[in-house]
C-alpha cells in the first residue's frame, strides 16, 4: 500500500525521512538550550560553594511548599503530554485534545504560581536591584541568589509560555482533525520540548529551594 502524502513536504523522499528530520531538529534545538542552562547553573553552582552560608539562608526566603506543588503540576503535565502524544499516533482527536488541553491547564497554574511567587519577593523587597532588602551582613551575596533565583525561573518560565503557545495551536489543530496519522509528528516534536522543560524545572527545584536542606 503507497505512503498516505497529503502530510509530506516536498523537500522530502518520505514521511519516515521527514519525520526523523524534525526530531533532529528539536534535538539539536534542545542540545542549544542545554548549553545555556548548564551555563547558568554552573555559574550558580560556582557562586553557591563561595557563599554557601549567605545563598543557604537566601534559599529559606522561597516557600518549599509552593515549590513542591509546582514541581507536582509540571510531573502531571509531562504524564498528560505523554498521553497526547500516545492517542496522537493512534488517532484519538478527541482524547489528544483533552490531553493538550490538560496539560496546557497544568502548565498555566505553574506560571501562574511563580507570578504569586514573584510578586510576594517584590513585596518583600527581594528584587535585585529594586531597593533590595536582606535582614543580616550578607545582603550583598543574597542578592546575587536572586539574581540568579529570578534569572532562572524567568527563563523557565519563559519557556513554558512558548510551549503553552505551541500546544495552544496543536490542540486547535487536533479538533480540526488535522494532526491525524500520519500528521502526528508536531505533537512528539512538542512533547520533547515539553519535557525538556519540566527536566530543567526538575533541576532548578532543589538547587534554589533546598539549599538549606542539610543546613543548621
Amino acid at each position: 500500500m503507497p505512503e498516505p502524502t497529503h502530510a509530506l513536504a516536498e523537500q522530502f523522499d518520505d514521511l519516515e525521512q521527514q519525520r526523523q528530520a524534525s526530531t533532529i531538529g528539536m534535538w539539536v534545538f534542545l542540545a542549544t538550550e542545554v548549553i545555556f542552562f548548564g551555563a547558568l547553573i554552573t555559574g550558580y553552582t560556582e557562586y553557591r560553594a563561595s557563599y554557601y552560608q549567605a545563598w543557604a539562608a537566601a534559599s529559606k526566603h522561597l516557600s518549599v511548599v509552593f515549590g513542591a506543588i509546582m514541581t507536582i503540576l509540571l510531573l502531571s503535565s509531562s504524564f498528560t503530554m505523554a498521553m497526547a502524544v500516545h492517542f496522537a499516533r493512534l488517532g484519538g482527536r478527541k482524547r489528544l485534545a483533552l490531553c493538550l488541553l490538560l496539560t496546557i491547564l497544568l502548565g498555566a497554574v505553574f506560571v501562574g504560581m511563580k507570578f504569586m511567587e514573584w510578586h510576594d519577593h517584590y513585596q518583600r523587597h527581594e528584587v535585585p536591584g529594586m531597593g533590595f532588602e536582606f535582614p543580616g551582613p550578607n545582603a550583598r551575596e543574597a542578592q546575587l541568589f536572586f539574581s540568579f533565583y529570578f534569572a532562572m525561573t524567568g527563563f523557565h518560565a519563559l519557556h513554558m509560555i512558548v510551549g503553552i503557545g505551541i500546544l495552544a495551536v496543536l490542540t486547535g489543530l487536533a479538533l480540526l482533525g488535522r494532526l491525524a496519522p500520519p500528521r502526528h509528528v508536531p505533537v512528539d516534536i512538542a512533547g520533547l520540548y515539553w519535557h525538556f522543560v519540566d527536566i530543567v524545572w526538575i533541576f532548578l527545584f532543589p538547587l534554589l529551594y533546598l539549599v538549606d536542606l542539610h543546613h543548621k
